[in-house]
């Protein structure tokens, strides 16, 4: 299975995702059937590191999110992943103008996908630390309920 997350720069909310996601995987043993990634859909940061303040966060927690590398979706993503979960409704509405008509994985907004206490992963960025530990807070809990969505489909 191969599971992309989505959020606007690819600095902040998705590569959290991507790093918490792994982690859970690992330790439910199924890091080798399922591939992991995320993507913005703006190219402000293409090639570069997540955020500083999201890397110190994740890393408090046991992510290390160091050898993530922004990218930019692209219709290519459509045919590669199975899953595509945007963090907010601006960039589930970009990914579903972007997606092709011939695209078969699935397309959804992550928190609301997995009953969270909010639809969306607010965006850190302009914010403070807590900011930060409130979108590991949400994107934990829901990758716990998208981990056991992943074994019911293997």
């Amino acid at each position: 299975m191969r599971v992309l997350f989505v959020c606007l720069g690819n600095i902040c909310r998705s590569p959290t995702a991507e790093g918490v996601l792994r982690h859970q995987l690992q330790a439910a043993g199924l890091a080798e059937q399922v591939h992991v990634a995320s993507a913005g859909t703006g190219d402000w940061h293409v090639g570069k590191a997540p955020d500083g303040r999201t890397c110190k966060a994740a890393l408090a927690r046991g992510y290390d999110l160091s050898q993530q590398r922004a990218q930019q979706v692209s219709v290519a993503h459509f045919a590669e992943y199975d899953l595509i979960l945007a963090m907010d409704e601006s960039n589930l509405s970009h990914l579903r103008a972007l997606r092709p008509h011939s695209a078969s994985g699935e397309l959804d907004l992550f928190l609301r996908r997995y009953g969270a206490e909010l639809d969306e992963v607010p965006d850190p960025y302009y914010g403070g630390a807590a900011g930060f530990e409130q979108v590991l807070d949400l994107i934990e809990v829901a990758c716990q309920a998208l981990v056991v969505e992943i074994k019911g489909r293997l």
